[in-house]
Parts: structure tokens; sequence; C-alpha cells
């Protein structure tokens, strides 16, 4: 499993960590990196969307409860027993999927209440939340020539206009951190809600736009799709740096909390390409713009003052070295294999 992260300072060290949706692409990870801070971990999915496949390195390393979480019988069997909770489970893709399934959204407002009482009755210390950015009010993400960063401070349910979020999973999860606060309030456990911003890297799918342009460029299309203008811009975060982002606030912060886990590097989808286009070694000829596609705000990027002030803690993966790891992985395990089934997995999960 490798050597452990010195700046956990041994916190996880024999201490007993549930994952909810520890198959997924980034709980997998998560799920790695705990085990080699020395925690003894369990792993709740359903399998929705994550996979046994992304726990392969460590599966007979950790307890694995397959079964869907909205179920109190089956949260409260996933939750007995556990120190920590990483509660990462949740209906959630890429644009695609979010813009076109916001009854499945919504369920997560459910899912979220179920794990957390389910938490708080098996008396776990303490609860951390995959957020989202997509809590952030969409106004201050308006415009791709104001590339604002966003602060904590910008979301919250304290100040007037401070709760606008991004669509009906951008408000689930908002309800989700409030629901999560009034946990702590009412039953004296420590979280820490942490807004991830588009993590990328292996094991991620094509419904995000990082492998989704990275299948593309491996199939050589040309005029190459991409939607909308290629000018709005996104703090790609590679997933090792999220993971060791969520791990270090499940350290260092407690009582309640809301901290930023991301970049604070715009970089606009034509940026991405470019990169893309060099770790695959190839260039097309024309960019087809389609402008008809559902492509979220037009800036989005993370203040990270407080994540380096209470962490110690900012993204160590340049987009360049990120993007060439997660080509190198995709070219090795799909090539071209699922290009023709790209357009289904766009709105997928």
């Amino acid at each position: 499993m490798g050597t452990p992260h010195p700046e956990f300072d041994g916190f996880y060290r024999g201490r007993t960590v549930l994952v909810t949706g520890g198959a997924s692409f980034i709980g997998s990870h998560l799920t790695e990196l705990l085990l080699r801070a020395g925690a003894r971990v369990t792993v709740a999915d359903d399998l929705s969307s994550g996979s046994r496949e992304n726990l392969a390195d460590v599966i007979h390393d950790i307890r694995f409860l397959q079964g869907d979480l909205r179920s109190a019988e089956m949260a409260r069997q996933a939750a007995g027993g556990h120190e920590i909770v990483f509660h990462l489970a949740a209906m959630h893709g890429g644009r695609g999927y979010i813009e076109t399934h916001p009854v499945e959204c919504t369920n997560n407002m459910l899912l979220d209440h179920t794990v957390f009482a389910a938490a708080a009755a098996a008396a776990v210390e303490k609860i951390v939340f995959a957020s989202s950015a997509c809590v952030y009010p969409t106004h201050l993400q308006a415009c791709d020539s104001e590339r604002l960063l966003l602060k904590e401070s910008d979301a919250n349910f304290d100040e007037p206009g401070k709760a606008f979020a991004d669509g009906e999973y951008g408000w689930a999860k908002l309800m989700g951190e409030l629901q999560l606060r009034a946990f702590v309030k009412q039953h004296g456990l420590s979280a820490v809600a942490c807004r991830v911003f588009t993590a990328y890297g292996e094991r991620e799918n094509e419904s995000h736009a990082v492998v989704a342009l990275i299948a593309k460029a491996m199939a050589r299309l040309d005029p190459f799709p991409i939607w909308g203008n290629g000018l709005q811009t996104r703090n790609f975060t590679y997933v090792q740096d999220t993971c060791t982002g969520l791990a270090l606030a499940g350290a260092r912060l407690s009582s309640f909390d809301v901290i930023n886990i991301g970049t604070d590097q715009h970089h606009t989808i034509l940026q991405l390409l470019d990169e893309i286009f060099r770790a695959v070694d190839w260039q097309p000829m024309q960019i087809d713009k389609q402008l008809d596609k559902p492509v979220g705000v037009k800036s989005r990027a993370a203040d990270l003052a407080k994540s380096r002030q209470q962490l110690g803690w900012t993204p160590q993966m340049s987009l360049a070295e990120g993007v060439r790891r997660t080509a190198a992985w995709y070219g090795a395990k799909y090539g071209t294999s699922r290009i023709g089934q790209l357009d289904r997995y766009l709105m997928e999960r």
C-alpha cells in the first residue's frame, strides 16, 4: 500500500473509518489513502456507479458492505462501530447527468439525512461530508472574464443572499450542509463539509469533462466536439490532491466547519484541450463548439486561504502532469473501445 502520509500526524492509525461511496472514483482513492495512513476501513456502496474493480488492490484489506444507504437499516449496519465517517455516497454525475436528472439529485437530501442519523445514533465522533462547489451562488460564477475565487463565506445560511446554489444538485448539497450542522448542534458530534471542486484522474468515467475529452482525443474525432464555446473555466483538481485535502480536513477540523477542496487556478476548456492534445500527441484541424449543450456556470475556482491556514494544504499536481497520467491510464484501460457509447455516458453517472 505504500508509505503513510506524515501530514496526518498518525491521526488515522488504528481508527475505524467508514467511507460511504467508497467504490466510486474519488471514494476508492480515498479508501486507499486512509489504509496507507493506518485506518481500519469499511466501504459501503450500492455499486450504482462505483465498482469493485476500483477497489481491486485493497479489497482484502477492507470490510465491504453492498446496499442502499437510503435504507435506515443499511445505514445503521454501516455506521455501527466506526469513529469517523467519510460520506461520499451521492447521486451525482457530470453536467449532462445533473441537468437531466434533477429528481435523483434532490434524493441526495434523503440519503444524507439517513446517513447522518445513523452516524449520530452510533456515536460516531466525526463526519466528513463531501459537499460540492455547486453550493456557491451562481451569480458569483456568471462571467468568464471576471474570474472570482470562491470563499467559504460566500455560501452560508446566516446572511441574506448567500444561499443561491447551482441547480438541484447544488441545492441538495447545500441542504446536506444544513442538515449536518443541525446534527452537530443537537447531537454534539464534530463535522466538516468539504466543498469539492472539479476532481479528475484515474478511475473517473466519461460522464465528466476531462475523461470525456480524453476519450474523444483518443478516437481522433475531427472536427473535435466540445460543449459550449470553450471559454468557461474550471479549477481542475487531481484526485490524489482532492483525497489528501479530505483526509486532512478529517484529521484537523472539528465542531462544524466548511472548507474548500480544489485549486485556485482557472483553466478554460480550451486550455484543458491543449494539455489533452499534448498528452495524446495529436491535434485536430477543427473544434466543433456545440453551443446548445449544457455547460453550467461560466467561471469556477476556489479561494484557498482557509485551506492553507487550517489544513496547511494546497493542491500539488499540475494540470499538465495530471492530464498526462489520466490519459495514460485511460489509453491503457480503454483506448478507443468506448467511443461508440460516449453520447450515452455523457448523460449518465
